[in-house]
């Protein structure tokens, strides 16, 4: 587990990282947001599954099948893991449900935005950067329940050349129709990846939510 937990910890933000990456990878978002948020404690673990597609970094679950039913059933086995972290890390911080965010990048915020909306207790909020919304909505098999509305945060590239951009866009419309209040920024001229203007945005969008 990668962190950065300063001594006097009031809030905590969960990150996770895409197909074929680490921890590693998203802990440099915390180093930038303490900046703004110097009371919370930014975590980015490995997932637990080493990556079938590539010779290095880790998957959440695999994606060879990249079918719908095989996304959201990939998505259903990693979800009791996230959530024993998210419980550890607000036990450990003794920190209650709404001081917590949960955020990820690719695979990561597809987790992040499947596991989140079924806590029954609602998270701070839900912050997914090229990611998109799998296994909710009248068009899902065996459809996952929104349990809890907090306030979720979408950001894509317009130029996405792995995840397309289209998928936030559902997920927005998907969001919105369930009554979470869902924010989206797509931004022009970035692929797959997180540029300063993502940074900025989740600045924004955590700050009123982790204030102390």
């Amino acid at each position: 587990m990668h962190q950065l937990v300063p001594p006097d910890a009031r809030s905590a933000v969960l990150l996770l990282h895409g197909l074929g990456a680490d921890g590693a990878d998203l802990i440099s978002l915390g180093g930038a947001l303490r900046r703004v948020l110097p009371k919370t404690a930014f975590f980015a673990p490995d997932a637990p599954q080493p990556c079938d597609m590539a010779p290095f970094g880790f998957q959440w679950f695999s994606l060879r099948d990249r079918s719908m039913a095989s996304v959201v059933q990939g998505l259903a086995g990693a979800r009791p893991g996230l959530d024993a972290m998210i419980d550890k890390i607000l036990s450990e911080l003794s920190l209650p449900p709404e001081k917590f965010v949960l955020g990820g990048f690719s695979q990561g915020a597809m987790l992040a935005l499947y596991a989140g909306l079924q806590r029954e207790k609602p998270l701070a909020g839900i912050l997914a950067f090229s990611g998109g919304l799998f296994g909710f909505g009248p068009a899902a098999d065996k459809a996952a329940r929104i349990a809890s509305k907090p306030p979720v945060q979408l950001v894509h590239g317009l130029q996405d050349e792995v995840v397309p951009v289209d998928a936030t866009r559902a997920a927005h419309e998907t969001l919105k129709a369930a009554g979470v209040p869902a924010q989206c920024a797509l931004l022009d001229g970035l692929g797959h990846g997180i540029d300063d203007r993502g940074l900025d945005l989740a600045a924004k969008f955590l700050q009123p939510l982790l204030h102390a």
